[in-house]
């Protein structure tokens, strides 16, 4: 029995056959699902340098009391929008891939982070390399960052390098020794290497120096990082809501 309709060419399509667009539909939809996360994603890349761009002008700006007042003004106008559909914090961004390690508002390496330099990572023969430059936003003593800053940026990369060892943890120990003031404005460079893998303990090294002078340390940590047992993960992730899951459909 026909159904009355045509396959391409014109000749009638039976109960058990498809149309060409329905034999690719499952593909054309995981094609525009992907377009659709690729352009929300450069989207909030976009927002978030917008964002950082506001907190550097921000925190350097001497333009008169009423300016800054109305600035204030046009800015909260501008995120009453973003303001009216917002996430819990047990629903992950609809733009994060936790397998593929997207983390679009991590607050180091968060291109949507307005927290974020960001900083930029990759593996490069087993060594965790990354590079940034530190705005006025994350000055401690005048003209160099806050100490803070220099540990956190170090956690990240010691955790980016026992994950690309293959065995990722959460940090349960951070020593960080401040040898020299790091400089703001100024070209970072970062490394870390996993040292000693222990079961479930990993621990990694790693520094941070200019990127002109990589030779002088200004900064060097020691992490210690454990993976979680199965009934760990459940009891503090168990709640949360993945809603961006490869779909299996077709």
């Amino acid at each position: 029995m026909c159904r009355g309709r045509d396959a391409a060419g014109g000749h009638p399509v039976t109960d058990g056959e498809k149309t060409p667009a329905e034999e690719h539909a499952p593909a054309t939809r995981r094609l525009h699902a992907v377009d659709g996360l690729l352009g929300r994603r450069e989207a909030i890349s976009e927002l978030g340098d917008a964002l950082r761009l506001l907190v550097e002008y921000a925190t350097t700006t001497e333009a008169p009391t009423e300016e800054l007042r109305r600035a204030a003004e046009r800015i909260r106008q501008a995120a009453a929008p973003l303001g009216e559909r917002v996430r819990d914090r047990e629903v992950l961004p609809t733009a994060d891939d936790l397998l593929g390690g997207v983390r679009m508002y991590n607050p180091v390496t968060g291109s949507g982070s307005a927290l974020a330099p960001p900083l930029h990572i990759a593996a490069d023969n087993g060594v965790a390399v990354g590079t940034c430059t530190l705005g006025m936003a994350f000055e401690g003593p005048p003209t160099y960052a806050h100490g803070g800053v220099s540990a956190m940026l170090l956690d990240q990369m010691l955790g980016y390098a026992a994950g690309i060892a293959g065995h990722p943890g959460m940090t349960v120990r951070l020593d960080t020794t401040y040898r020299k003031p790091v400089p703001l404005l100024t070209p970072l460079r970062l490394t870390a290497t996993v040292q000693d893998i222990d079961g479930r303990r990993v621990t990694a090294t790693g520094q941070l120096t200019t990127a002109d002078d990589p030779d002088t340390v200004l900064v060097a940590a020691t992490g210690v990082f454990i993976a979680l047992r199965a009934e760990q993960a459940r009891r503090l992730f168990g709640r949360v809501v993945n809603t961006n899951r490869p779909s299996r459909a077709g």
